[in-house]
């Protein structure tokens, strides 16, 4: 390298750490944005809280489903490794339980990963892989769990997206005021999973009235406002 061409390699190198800094920033943004108020966080508000511009925000990602799958691509990480574990329980009708409890667990603690394991994401290429995966495994695991008695034999997956679909719904209805009301709906929706004799955790305790009385009343002024 010439002395010429060193202030040039800085300028690029320079313009490439800014870059790099501003994706990660974008990133934390959405992270917490999705996190508390889910996916229908306009682009514009992700930039706001960035602290760049939208033409920034584009460069980056130029599409919603690129800033998703970037931002929850790890969280689905985590959905694989929870199969995998169900997966290697000896007790396949343990690992059903366990998994389905920890997905819905996951949903809990992100509003914005709720909604995404409830829904396809087509253009989200990485995301959909993890999700396959995912299906995969799941569908090898209901046939274990009711090979051995434990999981009623017409469950099929189709249920348990039904299951994350419903549990994104109370998450997102209950999450502010009342954020353990989704372990109660999951442990009605596991007795109903069950076969006779089946073992099941304890029924979680129903929410507080009030608690539940506010969720539905927060719930009641955000649907009148989006109308």
């Amino acid at each position: 390298m010439t002395p010429a061409d060193a202030p040039g390699q800085r300028r690029d190198a320079g313009l490439r750490a800014d870059a790099e800094r501003n994706r990660e920033r974008i990133m934390e943004a959405a992270r917490r944005l999705f996190a508390t108020e889910g996916l229908g966080v306009s682009m514009a508000s992700v930039a706001r809280e960035a602290g760049v511009g939208k033409a920034t925000l584009s460069r980056r990602f130029a599409t919603r489903e690129e800033l998703i799958n970037a931002v929850f691509t790890d969280r689905m990480d985590g959905y694989v490794a929870a199969i995998r574990t169900a997966l290697a329980d000896p007790d396949p009708w343990h690992g059903f339980v366990g998994f389905i409890e920890a997905g819905c667990a996951m949903q809990a603690a992100d509003r914005g990963f709720a909604a995404v394991l409830a829904m396809r994401l087509p253009a989200a290429a990485e995301l959909e892989a993890r999700r396959d995966e995912c299906l995969r495994g799941l569908v090898e695991l209901i046939g274990r769990a009711k090979a051995a008695g434990g999981l009623r034999p017409d469950v099929t997956p189709e249920d348990v997206v039904i299951l994350l679909m419903a549990n994104a719904g109370v998450v997102d209805a209950t999450g502010e005021d009342a954020p353990d009301a989704w372990r109660r709906l999951v442990g009605y929706l596991l007795r109903g999973f069950a076969a006779p004799g089946a073992p099941l955790p304890e029924l979680p305790r129903s929410p507080d009235p009030a608690v539940l009385h506010r969720a539905m009343v927060r719930a009641g002024r955000a649907s009148a406002a989006e109308d």
